[in-house]
């Protein structure tokens, strides 16, 4: 999952994809454990994807609050 394609999902989806992306992360953990994987790579990429959207939504929050505090003042 590309950077562009992550921009535009909505909050929603983004949590949505985040869960399903962990969910598969545990999965290739357990089939990695019992056997070796075809593609091991496949453990990091999920990995990053995980990374990208946890940055994703760390920085519309703080956009979010940043626009409320604004607000306020």
């Amino acid at each position: 999952m590309k950077k562009s394609e992550i921009k535009e999902l909505a909050l929603e989806d983004l949590e949505i994809r985040l869960n399903e992306e962990r969910s598969t992360l545990t999965n290739l953990k357990f089939t990695h454990a019992v056997s070796a994987l075809e593609n091991p790579n496949v453990l990091k990429n999920t990995r990053k994807n995980i990374a990208r959207i946890l940055t994703e939504i760390k920085e519309r929050k703080m956009k979010q609050s940043a626009e409320s505090a604004a607000e306020t003042n």
